[in-house]
């Protein structure tokens, strides 16, 4: 059983990210869902990008992400859909006792977030779609390169013939891409099984 904080998306807390959050504490795993946008969704990336600019960008999603963690344990499993992946990677970089991260729909670099060093104790996986329209394969070479110099363990997969970014999304159905997103939250399981 692992103990998992999971960052939602630049969407913010939707529908489909509760449900793998209920999906997880089905298998057994205890689950915090932080809204880090005090409920504010969108089913547009124009507006959500421009309400996360408008509400101080990433400084204050990164300070709100801290402040969520606030009373929980040390020792979890930080996963983020997106633009969740900048507090999870943040947080799983510089807050000790961290038990690994779960990347969905890309990764970044430590620099971009203001970190340097990875933990060699924390294992990783990313997820991203083939043809994801926001994937940067140098921003996920990079991160690689960082994880892999500190001895973790890290594994990335890429869903062939996805050519949507959100794809596990049960709640955004022009995105939602059923077969890929089953994958991914088997793989997510194993890794969660393992990391507890």
């Amino acid at each position: 059983m692992s103990e998992i904080v999971l960052f939602h998306s630049v969407l913010g807390l939707r529908p489909g990210v509760l449900q793998t959050a209920e999906e997880w504490r089905q298998a057994g795993h205890v689950v915090h869902v932080p809204d880090l946008y005090g409920g504010a969704v969108f089913d547009d990336y124009d507006a959500a990008f421009e309400f996360f600019e408008s509400y101080g960008g990433l400084p204050e999603l990164l300070r709100r992400a801290t402040a969520a963690m606030d009373g929980l344990r040390p020792d979890v499993v930080y996963a983020g859909y997106s633009n969740g992946v900048l507090p999870a990677t943040l947080l799983a970089a510089t807050r000790p006792g961290a038990r690994g991260a779960l990347l969905f729909h890309g990764s970044v670099p430590l620099r971009a977030i203001g970190a340097e060093l990875w933990p060699s104790s924390v294992p990783v996986q990313v997820h991203e779609g083939e043809e994801d329209p926001f994937r940067e394969a140098e921003l996920n070479d990079e991160f690689a390169e960082t994880v892999s110099a500190a001895g973790a363990s890290y594994h990335y997969f890429s869903y062939p013939g996805v050519s949507s970014h959100l794809f596990a999304d049960t709640s955004l159905p022009k995105e939602h891409h059923p077969e890929a997103a089953a994958t991914m939250n088997r793989r997510a399981l194993e890794f969660l099984a393992a990391c507890g």
